[in-house]
C-alpha cells in the first residue's frame, strides 16, 4: 500500500479547512455523485459494510466535502461515507460545500487517498500519470506539489510499463511494488513472464528476484571478454540511473563512447526527455 503523507491536507489545500464561515448542510443523497477524479477504483465490501453499521448506530460524524456541479454535487472528500450512507438507506447526508477547480479536485482526491493509505501501488501509479498528463507538469514539479520525492513518482509511474498481466498481479496484492520495481530491471523483456511465473510459483521475495535478475542480465556479458568497467564509469552510471529513474549503461571504446538509456513506453521516454531538458 502507498505510504501516507507526512503532513495533513491543510498543508497543501488550506482552502478546504473548515472555518467559522463554513456551514454544514443536509442535502439529498441522490443529488450527489462520486468524484470523477477518484483514483481509488476498488472499495472493499466488508469495509463499506462496517462503516454502514457505524452510520446506522452513530450517524455520519464528519460531514462530506462537496462542490456544486451542473447536476447536483460532486464529492470531493468522503466517497466511502457516501457509499456506506447509500447502503444504510439514508436519504440525506451532511456536507460542506466548497468551490474547487478540476485541478484541485484531482490533486485533493489523490492526496486524501495517499494520506489514508487507501490506494494500491497501481492505483497510485495511474493517479500520478493522470496528474502529469492532465496538469501538464513534469514529475519533478508534481513531486514538489504532492510533497513526495521525484524518484518515488518516477518509480511508481514506471510500474505502468510492465505487461498488463503483471500489473494485475500487483494490483490484487499477489506481487508487491518491490517485486514490480525489481522486475523492471530485467533487460531481456521476453523472459519477463517466465520470471513472473517462477516468482509466483516459488513465492520469491524481492531480494531473491533481484539476485535472479542480476544473474539473467549478466549471462550474455559472461560470453564476452570485455574488461570490467572502471570505478568512474560505474559511478556515472549510478548517478544517471538515480537521476533518470531507469537503467543506464555507459560504454567506452578506443576513440569514443556511448550512453544507453532504457525506456519502456512512449510515456516513459517523454518522462526521460523532460528530465534531460531540465
Amino acid at each position: 500500500m502507498a505510504r501516507g503523507l507526512g503532513r495533513g491536507l491543510d498543508a497543501f489545500f488550506p482552502e478546504i479547512n473548515e472555518n467559522e464561515n463554513d456551514t454544514v448542510q443536509e442535502i439529498a443523497i441522490k443529488e450527489c455523485r462520486p468524484n470523477p477524479y477518484q483514483p481509488r477504483k476498488t472499495f472493499h465490501a466488508d469495509a463499506i459494510e462496517e462503516l454502514k453499521e457505524s452510520i446506522l448506530e452513530y450517524g455520519i460524524i464528519q460531514p462530506l466535502t462537496v462542490r456544486k456541479s451542473i447536476k447536483g454535487y460532486e464529492i470531493v472528500v468522503g466517497e466511502r461515507r457516501f457509499r456506506a450512507a447509500k447502503e444504510a438507506g439514508l436519504e440525506t447526508i451532511p456536507v460542506i460545500i466548497k468551490e474547487l477547480t478540476d485541478e484541485k479536485m484531482m490533486e485533493l482526491a489523490l492526496l486524501e487517498n495517499l494520506q489514508r493509505e487507501d490506494l494500491t501501488p497501481v492505483e497510485e501509479a495511474h493517479a500520478y500519470a493522470n496528474l502529469i498528463r492532465e496538469l501538464k507538469v513534469t514529475q519533478d514539479e508534481l513531486a514538489k506539489r504532492l510533497g513526495k520525492s521525484r524518484s518515488h513518482i518516477a518509480n511508481m509511474v514506471r510500474l505502468l510499463s510492465l505487461p498488463e498481466q503483471v500489473i494485475a498481479y500487483i494490483n490484487n496484492g499477489e506481487l508487491s511494488m518491490g517485486h514490480g520495481r525489481a522486475l523492471l530491471g530485467l533487460k531481456d523483456k521476453s523472459k519477463l513472464i517466465a520470471v513472473v511465473n517462477k516468482v509466483r510459483q516459488e513465492k520469491l521475495n524481492v531480494r531473491q528476484i533481484e539476485k535472479l535478475i542480476t544473474e539473467l542480465n549478466e549471462k550474455p556479458v559472461k560470453k564476452k571478454t570485455t574488461a570490467k568497467k572502471d570505478i568512474f564509469l560505474q559511478e556515472r552510471e549510478s548517478f544517471l540511473r538515480d537521476r533518470l529513474g531507469t537503467a543506464v549503461s555507459i560504454h567506452r571504446g578506443k576513440r569514443k563512447g556511448k550512453i544507453e538509456i532504457e525506456f519502456y513506453s512512449n510515456d516513459d521516454l517523454e518522462r526521460i526527455m523532460e528530465v534531460l531538458d531540465k
